[in-house]
């Protein structure tokens, strides 16, 4: 395992005290002006202000001439597990159908369903590995990815087992997330029951701990149906999440919240008083703009959930319909110029507050001494190009574990 030094570089440390960042916190990036940074036994080994000192006897010297350097993006939210395609649905999406009229036809979510069921498990661990290699291009170190495209209790295992198989094979670090209440099955008699009774307990068993989440909209679950669902899983011992008012403000936020949440998602119908309700309690807001970008421009409100005091996060939502994004950088641009977040708090909402979400804020998200070197380069000298230039480059220079995943151009290394 190479040891790097990283030497003249401006450090985004994103350093804090284990909990989420909140309002003007959000602001603060305990950026080192001009600092080095060392990795080694792929940790971040040490770091500080100005020189390094003697005797550190790096295998590489990089000398970044004021460049950012950054933890790797944490990216909470994806359903990067899939098979198949959706281009049909978004040829129709362009001639006028809306999200809702093609779920109701049958398509949307539960067309990816009847993919995932005819797909192999060693399908979706390939079509997986790709979608991560294509992440971590861009910055991505940490990803969180759902199941929720099986819908029974044997495709449902199967996603988590890809993500798992996926998990021990690539230096990202990568954790899965049971979304078992996403569409209800019509073909199914019992549907609902079926999950909380049958595939909630299956998944629990073999994979005890795992955050389960819910997608509680018109056309999907309910409010009592993802409440029962909550209840089954937090009695196995499993945090929660939710997908909720991306269309419609149902009351579930409130009900997420009182059962003690990890966060709530979407959030793009949301109104004022639960805007102010979210931020007066300990559960995350994660924000997805990408999905408003490729939907119907309808965002949530990010500025309104901040100013409430609200631990705000941003993901890319990658999936097949909604959201094919697989750029942390691209929501950042959305979260600046659609959500109203400042360029600072996009960025600890990508990094340290997202992996806050994870519950992964010890070992990723921000730099510190004894975390994992997951890191990245930015071309640039100020991090508000982060926000500022639509569509940019990839880093120049991403660091999984210690080791260069990527290397697109000369940034000052030499060999010791």
């Amino acid at each position: 395992m190479a040891t790097l030094l990283f030497v003249n570089a401006r450090i985004l440390t994103m350093h804090g005290d284990g909990s989420p960042r909140r309002g003007d916190s959000m602001r603060d990036l305990a950026i080192i002006e001009k600092g080095w940074l060392l990795t080694k036994d792929q940790m971040i080994g040490d770091l500080g202000d100005g020189e390094p000192p003697e005797g550190l006897e790096p295998d590489s010297v990089i000398d970044l001439d004021g460049r950012v350097l950054m933890p790797s993006f944490v990216d909470c939210h994806t359903h990067a597990c899939w098979a198949g395609s959706r281009l049909d649905e978004f040829q129709k999406s362009l001639e006028g159908a809306s999200y809702l009229e093609l779920l109701a036809e049958g398509g949307g979510i539960m067309s990816t369903v009847r993919s995932v069921r005819k797909a192999s498990m060693e399908d979706l661990v390939s079509n997986l590995e790709e979608r991560i290699s294509i992440m971590s291009a861009w910055g991505t170190g940490t990803i969180e990815v759902k199941s929720g495209y099986g819908l029974t209790t044997e495709d449902e295992l199967k996603m988590i087992r890809a993500i798992h198989t996926v998990s021990q094979a690539t230096p990202q670090l990568i954790t899965g997330t049971f979304l078992g209440a996403h569409a209800i099955d019509p073909d199914v008699p019992g549907f609902v029951d079926r999950t909380i009774d049958e595939t909630l307990p299956a998944v629990a068993e073999e994979f005890p701990g795992i955050c389960c989440d819910a997608y509680c909209e018109t056309g999907a679950w309910s409010v009592d149906e993802t409440t029962r669902y909550f209840k089954q899983a937090i009695e196995l011992g499993c945090p929660i999440r939710l997908h909720a008012d991306q269309f419609n403000e149902l009351g579930m936020v409130e009900r997420a919240i009182e059962l003690g949440a990890r966060s709530v998602d979407h959030l793009e119908a949301t109104g004022p008083d639960m805007v102010r309700r979210i931020g007066e309690s300990e559960t995350m807001a994660v924000l997805l703009p990408a999905s408003g970008f490729c939907l119907d421009d309808r965002y949530a409100p990010g500025r309104d959930l901040v100013d409430a005091g609200a631990a705000v996060a941003i993901a890319t939502n990658f999936n097949p319909g909604s959201a094919p994004c697989p750029s942390m950088s691209m929501a950042i641009v959305l979260a600046s110029r659609k959500l109203g977040l400042t360029p600072q708090e996009a960025i600890v909402a990508s990094t340290y507050n997202a992996a806050c979400v994870l519950g992964l804020q010890d070992e990723v998200g921000s730099i510190s001494v004894g975390k994992r070197a997951d890191l990245m380069v930015m071309d640039t000298r100020d991090e508000r190009e982060l926000a500022w230039m639509v569509s940019p480059p990839p880093p120049p220079l991403v660091i999984g574990l210690g080791d260069v995943i990527q290397f697109l151009a000369d940034t000052g290394e030499s060999e010791q």
